[in-house]
């Protein structure tokens, strides 16, 4: 990716400063009305999405890429990791940015989650919903997942980042580096799509001061989030627009997703990502663009 065509901006909200990186034509330039907004998971930033911003902002979409709350460049403040409060950080710098139109919105891993509750919030502003790889709290599939054996359970970390009294932390501290790599090439196809410069690069951002502590307080909060995604479900029913579920088929996710977005949404397609484990952005961006815009063009004035 040339970073010549990536813009760097901050925007703070309710005193919680968020980074973002776009591309593409803004809003109101040329009458431009296609946004496209990608939530990158953990342990992540906006990097995560570095394959595919410029072939998306070169076909006239107009990318928003941000570090969510406690990743990146963003700040890492003491609460507010529950994923609605998170998605209304979203929805403010969207905004900010001008954004008037109801928006592509791509999410994966914890900002699937992220994701997903701006969908059941500001249900109006979505017009398709991607959903990547991330069991949704307050699903029957979460559940399952949640209480699988131990040595069937590849999500066994959801268990110790949640721990309370910052066990996690104290467990990590010192050993970021072979800690997180081992996820990069433990929940992958391909151990080299991640390179080793990326990963430093990811370290260099989760050991940055109070940004582990805020990973994993994502965790700790799904108890509320599970909480909040029931009452919204039994409020406003299951989401309206299109919803597609992409997984690796080299993860965990695709036997569960049909399922659970079902539960969830009314309007569902999943599709596999061949030779893909769980980091489908940087292991096939090819077969991950092919597939979005194969729902773009499926899904387009509906």
């Amino acid at each position: 990716m040339r970073m010549q065509s990536v813009h760097h901006s901050m925007f703070e909200h309710e005193g919680v400063r968020i980074h973002c990186v776009t591309a593409g034509p803004p809003p109101g330039k040329g009458g431009n009305d296609r946004t496209i907004v990608l939530l990158h998971g953990w342990p992540q930033t906006w990097w995560e999405w570095r394959h595919v911003i410029e072939p998306l902002s070169t076909e006239g979409w107009f990318v928003v890429a941000p570090d969510y709350r406690g990743a990146g460049g963003s700040s890492k403040p003491a609460s507010g990791y529950d994923k609605q409060t998170m998605a209304t950080d979203i929805r403010s710098l969207l905004v900010h940015l001008g954004v008037t139109k109801p928006v592509t919105l791509v999410s994966h891993d914890l900002g699937m989650l992220v994701g997903y509750a701006f969908a059941t919030l500001y249900p109006e502003d979505v017009e398709r919903l991607v959903l990547m790889e991330a069991p949704i709290p307050g699903t029957k599939a979460f559940q399952s997942v949640a209480t699988t054996r131990f040595r069937e359970a590849k999500l066994w970390h959801f268990h110790l980042h949640g721990a309370a009294d910052n066990v996690a932390e104290l467990l990590i501290a010192g050993s970021e580096f072979p800690y997180l790599r081992s996820f990069y090439t433990r929940l992958s196809a391909n151990p080299d799509a991640i390179s080793l410069a990326d990963v430093k690069r990811y370290v260099a951002d989760y050991t940055a001061p109070g940004a582990m502590r805020a990973g994993l307080e994502l965790y700790r909060a799904f108890e509320k989030d599970g909480d909040d995604n029931q009452r919204m479900l039994s409020e406003k029913g299951k989401l309206k627009m299109p919803v597609l579920g992409l997984g690796g088929t080299a993860s965990f996710f695709l036997p569960l997703a049909e399922e659970m977005l079902s539960e969830v949404a009314d309007t569902v397609t999943v599709r596999p990502i061949e030779d893909s484990g769980h980091w489908i952005a940087e292991e096939q961006p090819e077969a991950f663009l092919r597939e979005l815009r194969r729902f773009i063009h499926e899904t387009e004035g509906k």
